[in-house]
């Protein structure tokens, strides 16, 4: 009923940059909180950033000043541009939305996106 699609990973050089896209798509009313999470090997999956219907922003230390995530209403997406990336950024991020469908707020996950950060 609800798809949720990631893009824009890839290999990046230490430093580089790259932004990240989700679109989700189906029965959705209304979409609420989007954001992002990333799990490295061996590690456990990691909140990086959200941000509300509104706007509001939350960043996770790991990528304060380093990320942007921004939204867009209308088209169900959201976006995480990330700059001066750094080998330990390595990691597959998910994109998480949370949406009303059919009367109920559910929380819908993306398959995830690959990100390696190494020269």
């Amino acid at each position: 009923q609800v798809q949720v699609v990631e893009s824009g990973g890839g290999l990046v050089q230490p430093g580089g940059s790259l932004r990240l896209s989700c679109a989700a798509s189906g029965s959705i009313f209304i979409t609420y909180d989007m954001g992002w999470y990333r799990q490295a090997p061996g590690k456990q999956r990691e909140l990086v950033a959200t941000i509300t219907r509104g706007g509001e922003t939350t960043y996770a230390n790991i990528v304060k000043g380093r990320g942007t995530i921004s939204r867009d209403n209308a088209k169900n997406t959201v976006d995480l541009d990330m700059n001066s990336l750094k080998p330990e950024d390595t990691a597959v991020y998910y994109c998480y939305v949370v949406a009303g469908v059919n009367l109920r707020r559910n929380d819908y996950w993306g398959q995830g996106t690959q990100v390696t950060v190494s020269s």
